[in-house]
């Protein structure tokens, strides 16, 4: 969680910072989920999830497909340690969640805050689709615009 609140104080990931982190990072149903070390120090995080009934970009990606959202699996808590970037750790754990959910037969989807330029660049370096940009009320004084993405096939 030392690294979660560096990032979330450098990054402002996530948006709102959770009451407990701990659960936070581990919350719902997983399919997976990895850390990378770098000489012996946690220096990256990320979850595989199934899609879950409000998940927009597992539904974006079912209409289009004309399937079903169970047959997606959402990339999820990704972050990496500002001192270890530069390292392909974001890249790397991204492929290891893709791996999991192509094994699992699901394809994979994310969806990123649109003002986290940084995190969409990446998945865009990557090759994931951009299926839209959608504006949600998180609450009711806080609205934001996910961008939401689908691995490439």
């Amino acid at each position: 969680m030392r690294v979660l609140a560096e990032v979330h104080r450098l990054d402002g990931y996530p948006v709102n910072w959770p009451d407990r982190p701990g659960d936070w990072l581990s919350h719902g149903p997983l399919l997976g989920s990895w850390v990378a070390e770098l000489e012996g120090r946690l220096v990256g995080h990320v979850t595989l999830a199934p899609g879950g009934e409000n998940d927009l970009a597992p539904m974006l990606w079912s209409e289009r497909n004309g399937a079903t959202r169970d047959m997606t699996a959402v990339v999820g808590r990704l972050f990496v340690s500002p001192e270890a970037r530069g390292r392909r750790i974001g890249a790397l754990l991204i492929g290891r969640a893709v791996e999991e959910a192509r094994r699992h037969g699901l394809h994979p989807v994310l969806d990123v805050v649109a003002s986290d330029t940084a995190a969409a660049a990446l998945y865009e370096r990557l090759g994931w689709e951009l299926m839209a940009a959608v504006e949600q009320q998180w609450s009711p004084h806080q609205r934001v615009v996910i961008r939401c993405y689908a691995a490439p096939s």
